[in-house]
């Protein structure tokens, strides 16, 4: 069996950016890779973007392997340690458009922003290179909300025909000191739908996304 190679750039816990590189065993014999740039790689843009408090991520997956293959990505919202709703945020094969059901090329970029609304909504908006998709999520009244990228943070595997964990949209972990911590939740492995049993999170959103 093939090995699957995973190639990000990592932002750490302690705001550092590295290169990682991590080779997993899957059923698919791939070579699927995923990069991840950060707003902190330019610290003028990530100090604006955090004086507004807006997340902002871009993501490519790149394999010949993509040539051909339609997308999915899902949402899981969990409220107090359980699932109250699990919605399609886009689905390749249902844009409407012939063109854009597989994809074309052996890329597929993706920027994602999101922030909390003064409606106490968490906004998030996935662009694609023609197109863009909206979605907004009831939230508790916080500034402490944050986008992690999990595959990063936590190792994650990624493959095809099979749905993987991609992002997490959470709160933080509250020590009994008063003291908060997103990366102690964030590098918490992928036992990731038990968070809020785990950690006590009132809220966070949960994203999976599929190659098939």
């Amino acid at each position: 069996m093939k090995k699957l190679k995973i190639l990000a750039v990592a932002l750490t816990c302690f705001g550092v950016l590295q290169a990682q590189q991590k080779e997993v065993d899957f059923n698919n014999p791939t070579g699927l890779k995923m990069e991840t740039e950060y707003s902190s790689d330019n610290s003028e843009i990530h100090d604006i973007l955090s004086f507004e408090g807006i997340d902002y991520q871009k993501i490519k997956f790149s394999d010949e392997e993509l040539k051909g293959k339609s997308y999915k990505l899902t949402v899981k919202e969990i409220w107090d340690g359980n699932i109250k709703t699990e919605t399609v945020v886009l689905d390749s094969k249902n844009l409407g458009v012939k063109e854009f059901e597989t994809l074309k090329d052996s890329v597929l970029n993706m920027k994602v922003m999101s922030k909390l609304t003064n409606d106490n909504q968490l906004k998030m908006t996935f662009k694609f290179s023609r197109f863009s998709v909206t979605k907004k999520y009831d939230a508790i009244k916080s500034d402490d909300y944050s986008l992690r990228n999990l595959v990063d943070e936590s190792n994650l595997d990624i493959g095809y025909n099979k749905a993987f964990y991609l992002l997490a949209y959470i709160l933080p972990y509250e020590r009994a000191d008063g003291s908060k911590s997103w990366c102690e939740v964030g590098t918490s492995g992928d036992d990731i739908e038990k968070w809020g049993e785990k950690f006590g999170i009132k809220h966070y959103l949960l994203f999976e996304m599929t190659f098939e």
